[in-house]
C-alpha cells in the first residue's frame, strides 16, 4: 500500500505493483458518486474529461465543453450570434440557461443539449 502524500486528497493501493483501488474523500466521492452510477453521461457520449472538468473542478458544463472542443468565449458568442460576455455570463457556476438557450449553445458547439445538462 502507498502512503498518502500531504498533497493529495487521494490515496492509491497497489496489489502486486499494480493500482487497484483508489481511496478519495468522502465529500469528493458524494460529488463523483453520481456519475459513476447514472448512465446518463455514457448514454449521451459525455466524454470523460468533460465529466471530470465539471465533477472534480467544479467548471460549468458550457465552459467545459467549450475547452474540449477547443474554442474560446469569443467563438462561441459568433457561433450563437451572441457578445462573448453573454458567453461568459452563461459560464458562470450559478448560471440557469433556459432550454431554449441550452439548445442554441449546444446547435453552436455540435453537440445535444442533453449533453449539455448532468443534473
Amino acid at each position: 500500500m502507498k502512503e498518502m502524500k500531504a498533497h493529495t486528497d487521494c490515496q492509491t493501493i497497489d496489489i502486486h505493483g499494480k493500482p487497484a483501488f483508489v481511496l478519495v474523500p468522502w465529500e469528493e466521492f458524494k460529488r463523483v458518486r453520481p456519475l459513476l452510477e447514472g448512465d446518463k453521461a455514457r448514454v449521451t457520449g459525455i466524454p470523460q474529461e468533460v465529466v471530470e472538468a465539471h465533477v472534480l473542478n467544479d467548471v460549468p458544463m458550457i465552459r467545459a465543453w467549450r475547452e474540449h472542443i477547443g474554442i474560446t468565449q469569443g467563438e462561441l458568442a459568433a457561433r450563437m450570434g451572441v457578445s462573448q460576455a453573454a458567453v461568459a455570463k452563461l459560464e458562470k457556476a450559478d448560471a440557469k440557461p433556459r432550454g431554449v438557450t441550452l439548445k442554441k449553445v449546444a446547435e453552436a458547439l455540435g453537440i445535444s443539449a442533453v449533453q449539455l445538462d448532468l443534473s
